[in-house]
């Protein structure tokens, strides 16, 4: 049986173990904002857009490539989605659709403020993301999803969001040759650096 010093000291040894992600998860944020990589630049000047509620009003909730928004969302229960969300959320959550055109092939990388669940239609279809991630720190950018899309037109649509308002954005990436390489020599995308 292990005695009270025994436990004391094990505490002791696993609280210091995790002190150090801890402290590094909650450093607090420099007051100048976190330099973005360039094809991140527009989230620092985002304008208010309100969320689609039905496929009938996506054309008025149309993202523009490189235009960050201030996303205005609706509860969950007051949404017809175009197809349902692989996790649409709950009745307190909010969500909202909008429409955006592919003029070019590439990945697109859809950048939001919150962990919303995010689906990508072409029609009626969900595209297949190749990355996730987390944005810079201190950025405001929470999650990023990468999609390798081709010339049309697609719904973004947002489920599970905690609040209305969500910051959000949809850009191209550059082309590999113009990514930053990581140490070992591969390309990376350079917000995932």
């Amino acid at each position: 049986m292990r005695s009270i010093i025994d436990l004391a000291l094990l505490g002791l040894v696993s609280l210091l173990w995790q002190a150090p992600a801890t402290a590094q998860e909650t450093a607090p944020c420099p007051a100048q904002p976190t330099a973005l990589p360039p094809e991140l630049a527009g989230w620092a000047k985002r304008a208010p857009l309100a969320a689609a509620t039905d496929a009938a009003r996506i054309k008025a909730a149309t993202l523009l490539d490189g235009v960050a928004v201030d996303a205005a969302l609706t509860r969950t229960s007051e949404l017809h989605y175009a197809a349902r969300p692989e996790k649409p959320g709950g009745t307190v959550s909010y969500g909202g659709m909008f429409g955006f055109t592919v003029k070019q092939a590439g990945t697109y990388r859809v950048a939001l403020g919150s962990g919303a669940w995010i689906d990508l239609l072409n029609g009626k279809m969900a595209a297949a993301s190749s990355a996730h991630g987390h944005g810079p720190s201190c950025s405001g950018i929470r999650k990023m999803v990468d999609f390798p899309l081709k010339p049309g037109r697609y719904i973004l649509q947002i489920a599970a969001n905690g609040s209305p308002a969500l910051p959000l954005m949809i850009v191209r990436l550059p082309s590999r040759g113009q990514q930053d390489v990581g140490r070992q020599g591969r390309a990376r995308p350079a917000a995932f650096l």
